[in-house]
């Protein structure tokens, strides 16, 4: 298991997370799942003794189930807090009050205590925006999160699934009133779903942001375990052939697919872990989240940590994902060699 800084900060996490979304059988938004204690615990187990030391969570995960069942994994396994990294999010809906979602002070500080009480815990490591609110002024929702790091009740911030140009804002607004900046974005990001590489990656890149890669196998899609009907409907056993979520290019996923099962027949490894070993080769990824129901499936994931793959084969599975260019991003490529050209190149060494 290797370790990367989260960020630009100090904070240092494995490259693979253990995302606790399929810890409870309480209904979801999304998702239902029927993982008891024991099978959290177990995974949490599987995980901790593989060398992962960064778990993610949030409060809207089977109605709050996840985080208890995260706190009662860490207390029965006897985990000494200060050798784990607790994530948890809040911003969803936790009831059908007006003021029971969003990223308000009101809420954000009311669940921030919330989740700490389902995990047992008096802080988290990251505490994260979970999604955008058009509601809430940005500088509103910045104040409450640095009110709960100045508390004591998160060590870091970050947040999830906004645009490049909200985050940017963030954090001018921050520096601008002496607060704490995002040290992490969590986004969907896979070798067939790269929409993020035309603004976010490279924003990432300027500011030093970790990426902490949510869905890294497209629910599925990228486990290589499911075909095509006739219609386009997703054929085969699991979440996906129940939910098309999340958003993917069906025929490109499966013909990264199959150019990635040789390279995992080579290796004797899943498919899923060539998928995964892409994501973990590229210097934006902070860590990837990776979740399971079963510890067959997560060691089958565990098992891309240890996958280096070739310049060859990056640059081919490259080619195949590649996004299609959007303007400005093509216009600013055409552009950049003559402005490159006004300079001399640099010498190099003999």
């Amino acid at each position: 298991m290797r370790y990367n800084r989260l960020g630009n900060s100090g904070l240092v996490v494995s490259e693979l997370c253990l995302g606790a979304m399929t810890f409870g059988n309480k209904p979801s938004r999304f998702f239902a799942h029927e993982l008891d204690q024991a099978g959290a615990t177990a995974l949490v187990r599987q995980a901790v003794e593989a060398g992962i030391n960064f778990i993610d969570t949030a409060n809207v995960y089977t109605q709050g189930q996840s985080e208890e069942f995260v706190g009662g994994a860490l207390r029965s396994l006897g985990i000494p807090r200060q050798e784990i990294v607790i994530a948890t999010k809040g911003m969803g809906p936790m009831g059908q009050g007006p003021n029971d979602a969003g990223t308000s002070a009101k809420h954000l500080l009311h669940h921030v205590d919330q989740s700490l009480a389902r995990l047992g815990l008096d802080h988290v490591d990251l505490y994260q925006i979970h999604g955008w609110d058009p509601l809430t002024p940005i500088e509103e929702a910045l104040r409450a999160l640095e009110d709960i790091l100045r508390s004591g009740r998160a060590r870091y911030v970050g947040v999830s699934n906004w645009a490049a140009w909200q985050i940017v804002k963030a954090l001018g607004i921050a520096e601008a009133r002496g607060w704490s900046r995002f040290i992490s974005l969590q986004a969907h990001y896979t070798v067939a779903t790269r929409d993020l590489e035309r603004e976010i990656v490279p924003m990432l890149a300027s500011e030093g942001l970790g990426l902490m890669v949510w869905s890294p196998l497209a629910g599925g899609m990228l486990s290589g375990k499911y075909a095509l009907g006739k219609e386009g409907e997703t054929q085969g056993e699991g979440r996906r052939a129940k939910l098309d979520f999340p958003r993917v290019d069906k025929e490109k996923a499966l013909a990264l697919v199959e150019a990635m099962r040789p390279m995992a027949e080579e290796r004797g490894v899943a498919v899923a872990a060539i998928a995964l070993a892409w994501l973990l080769h590229q210097l934006v990824v902070s860590s990837v989240i990776v979740g399971a129901k079963r510890p067959d499936q997560l060691a089958q994931n565990i098992a891309a940590s240890a996958v280096e793959l070739t310049r060859e084969e990056l640059e081919r599975l490259d080619m195949l994902g590649a996004p299609e260019p959007e303007y400005p991003g093509w216009s600013i490529a055409m552009q950049t060699g003559g402005n490159a050209a006004r300079v001399s190149p640099r010498r190099e060494p003999r």
